[in-house]
């Protein structure tokens, strides 16, 4: 018979489960700030510095702010996510590309959503296991977030953005941005 197992959150934060709906979505990125959350992975910076060019030049996002937290295992500060919805109109957090990163990244984004900012995750397919167990944890269960193929902290600039392109449409249609 199978046994259910009780799921805990590998980084250590204590769960508030009572808000479950996503923030509201704009229909486009068009004149809105992007707020970029670094989680210091290597590549994340350059991953999305390269999102922001896109956003920029094909979205007509007026402006993205690069923000980094203190460690890539534990969600971010009360601080950094109340600095984040003051002044983004929406957050895309990255990378989750090892199994405690990629809980901490879902988190992010789900601390965001609770914060009236809609957000957009990033990790890589490998572990998105660990990003899914992260939402039932933070009782979130479904949250969506992108996947793009593992591994990133290896590549050069140009495999890198060939995984924005892998990115792009699933933080598009995540944030809720007509194409």
């Amino acid at each position: 018979m199978a046994q259910i197992e009780k799921l805990f959150d590998p980084t250590g934060a204590a769960v508030d489960v009572a808000e479950a709906a996503l923030a509201p979505r704009p229909t486009s990125l068009s004149g809105l700030t992007v707020g970029l959350l670094d989680n210091t992975k290597p590549n994340a910076t350059v991953l999305l510095e390269e999102l922001a060019e896109v956003l920029k030049r094909d979205h007509g996002v007026a402006a993205t702010k690069l923000y980094t937290k203190d460690y890539f295992g534990t969600p971010m500060t009360t601080e950094l996510r109340d600095q984040l919805a003051a002044e983004c109109d929406v957050v895309v957090t990255a990378i989750g590309d090892c199994g405690s990163c990629s809980a901490a990244t879902v988190a992010d984004g789900i601390l965001l959503e609770r914060a009236g900012k809609p957000a957009a995750s990033i990790c890589t397919d490998s572990f998105s296991p660990s990003g899914n167990a992260m939402a039932e944890v933070q009782g979130f269960p479904g949250y969506d977030f992108a996947t793009i193929a593992h591994p990133v902290a290896s590549l050069d600039v140009e495999q890198i953005r060939s995984r924005v392109q892998e990115a792009l449409p699933q933080i598009l249609r995540i944030l809720g941005v007509e194409r």
